[in-house]
């Protein structure tokens, strides 16, 4: 095999690589928002159950929106150091226990407390974008990051597979554990599928205050301003809005 076969060789196994990461994050991420989602469904029932007033259920419903957004900050500073791969993994990792929990869960202080937890898979946003486009080149990034963000239909995915879940099996606390058990899987499908590549990890090591330097541009602040009302109020929508309707 001369130069010009073995350079082709390696780009066409990159490139398949590329491709399998993609598939992977997308998959993981589609689950990881339908679970972040999971209380605009279970909240419902909740309030009959807890008798919960219109703000309570709004907590139970914010609660994992909240770590779900604070947290895409440092995770997405650990993307750039340790890798996408490792993090995201462990991302959903840390989810699977509590997931579980919520079917346990018999006060309105243990459906916060565990909302925070479940809330970490809705910070895979920030892991998945900047590992996948690490391995596409900047003429495909835009096709990558829109097949990738197109995971956010994750949020509708819930609405159809929660109520059919309670339906069947005549309870909502079923919902939790299949919504665990579903987690388990793709996270280990995720850790097999994927792969890793040192070179996209940050060659040096830079402090927080260096980091966050960022935000002395008025673009970034500008954008993130555009970003918290046009994603902020799909996601709000989305959770409010089946109570809305049953109503």
């Amino acid at each position: 095999m001369n130069v010009v076969d073995s350079t082709l060789a390696s780009e066409a196994s990159t490139d398949a690589r590329a491709w399998r990461v993609l598939g992977a994050s997308t998959f993981a991420f589609t689950i990881c928002f339908a679970i972040w989602m999971v209380f605009a469904i279970l909240g419902i029932p909740l309030k009959k159950q807890l008798h919960l007033t219109d703000t309570e259920f709004g907590l139970i419903a914010a609660t994992p929106v909240l770590t779900g957004s604070l947290l895409r900050v440092p995770l997405g500073l650990w993307t750039d150091r340790f890798g996408g791969r490792i993090v995201l993994f462990c991302t959903m990792a840390v989810t699977i226990v509590p997931i579980w929990l919520i079917g346990y869960a018999t006060e309105l202080w243990q459906f916060l407390v565990l909302g925070l937890f479940v809330g970490i898979a809705g910070a895979s946003f920030s892991v998945g974008t900047p590992y996948v486009a690490r391995w596409f080149p900047k003429s495909r990034q835009g096709l990558a990051m829109g097949i990738f963000g197109a995971g956010n239909s994750g949020a509708a995915l819930t609405k159809f597979v929660a109520p059919v879940l309670i339906l069947a099996a005549g309870t909502w606390t079923i919902v939790p554990k299949v919504y665990s058990i579903a987690m388990l899987v793709t996270a280990l499908v995720f850790w097999f599928v994927s792969a890793s590549n040192p070179a996209h990890r940050s060659a040096r090591t830079q402090s927080f205050t260096a980091q966050m330097a960022v935000l002395k541009d008025r673009r970034v602040l500008r954008y993130a301003q555009y970003y918290s009302v046009v994603f902020g109020g799909y996601v709000g929508l989305a959770l409010w809005m089946p109570q809305y309707y049953v109503k």
